[in-house]
């Protein structure tokens, strides 16, 4: 039984819903399993937004790595539209910190360190995220995966205040300049949503206490404001505080981000980046979330009068026997003439008769 279907795709379970639209486990006609979101129709209501919509769409094509939910399929101009990602089986960052409590340092900074080369993947192809933050982060049994590409643009200031800008991302984790509402914004949100993301990973806190949206946007834009770093290791505060730097420009650029990190990672553990690599998915990774295609899913593409497209026969057809081959008689092998030897035995045995 599934919950209907999309483009051919069966939604089987719900994964979650927010403020974009509601995520669903799904199944293709070919069996592949996705994360298949749909989008609220009053975010895409604009033909402009919905054109903003499909040129991410079409962006998040190019998008490549080992640390992004690849894009699989996507209609911005179905009603509802929607888009589909690899399902990628694991906790969030968020609910594994929320049951687990915060990351080791070295750990931690793996993640910081392979997030942040994802992230520079996706910044080559001229696409940013917006909208970094734990619950957009999936731990993977191959480690951390971002999801959520291109989906930020469809969020407008209205959905968090009313006064009027447009605003794309998650208060708690966005950088000053988008909670101004500027348009022109660089890599450097995303370098700032990655940082407030690790202090979230390693202290279990925000950058600010939990307040009313006003007041923590207020807080975010105030130069003066500084972000809470308190309970984030030593090794990192430095690297973490430039990253929040209230100045874009001021920000570390993220190739460099990615080197600071391993190297702390590696420095703080006596371990190899590959060793990490393992440590981060043994900690992380819960493969009791995973979800697998039922197996009594009925086959998506069966035709819907129920009747095969060519009758077959239920009369099975005679089986006939094997063609009989004579086969062909064995060579005959010429016999030796012995009768000679039988008369000269017989003759022998006569003669001791009589002797």
């Amino acid at each position: 039984m599934t919950l209907g279907t999309i483009s051919g795709y069966e939604l089987i379970k719900p994964l979650g819903s927010g403020g974009m639209g509601d995520v669903y486990f799904a199944v293709s006609p070919t069996a592949d399993r996705v994360a298949l979101k749909v989008i609220r129709k009053h975010l895409i209501d604009e033909p402009t937004v919905r054109e903003r919509f499909a040129a991410e769409v079409d962006s998040l094509k190019l998008v490549y790595g080992s640390r992004v939910a690849r894009l699989e399929n996507a209609d911005p101009y179905a009603d509802p539209a929607w888009l589909a990602v690899e399902y990628v089986p694991g906790a969030t960052l968020r609910q594994h910190v929320d049951a687990h409590g915060p990351l080791p340092v070295a750990e931690a900074a793996m993640v910081g360190a392979m997030l942040a080369d994802g992230l520079d993947k996706v910044h080559q192809v001229r696409l940013l995220h917006r909208d970094l933050k734990p619950q957009n982060i999936i731990l993977g049994p191959d480690g951390p995966k971002l999801i959520d590409f291109g989906l930020a643009v469809l969020v407008d200031r209205s959905d968090y205040l009313t006064a009027p800008g447009a605003m794309v991302g998650t208060p708690a984790y966005m950088a000053p300049e988008q909670v101004k509402g500027e348009r022109e914004l660089t890599a450097a949100v995303d370098v700032y949503g990655l940082a407030a993301t690790l202090v979230f990973a390693l202290t279990g806190h925000g950058l600010y206490p939990p307040t009313n949206s006003w007041n923590l946007l207020l807080r975010i834009t105030e130069p003066g404001d500084l972000p809470d770093l308190s309970g984030v290791p030593a090794e990192l505060t430095p690297l973490l505080g430039a990253m929040l730097a209230f100045d874009p420009g001021a920000r570390p650029a993220l190739g460099d981000v990615g080197k600071r990190l391993l190297a702390v990672a590696t420095a703080s553990s006596g371990r190899s980046a590959a060793q990490l690599r393992q440590d981060v998915a043994a900690l992380t990774y819960a493969d009791d979330t995973e979800l697998l295609v039922p197996a009594d899913l009925q086959d998506p593409r069966q035709d819907p009068e129920g009747t095969p497209a060519v009758e077959e026969s239920t009369v099975p057809e005679p089986t006939l026997p094997p063609t009989q081959v004579d086969p062909e008689p064995p060579p005959v092998t010429p016999q030796a003439d012995v009768s000679w030897l039988v008369d000269k035995i017989r003759r022998q045995y006569a003669r001791r008769a009589t002797l």
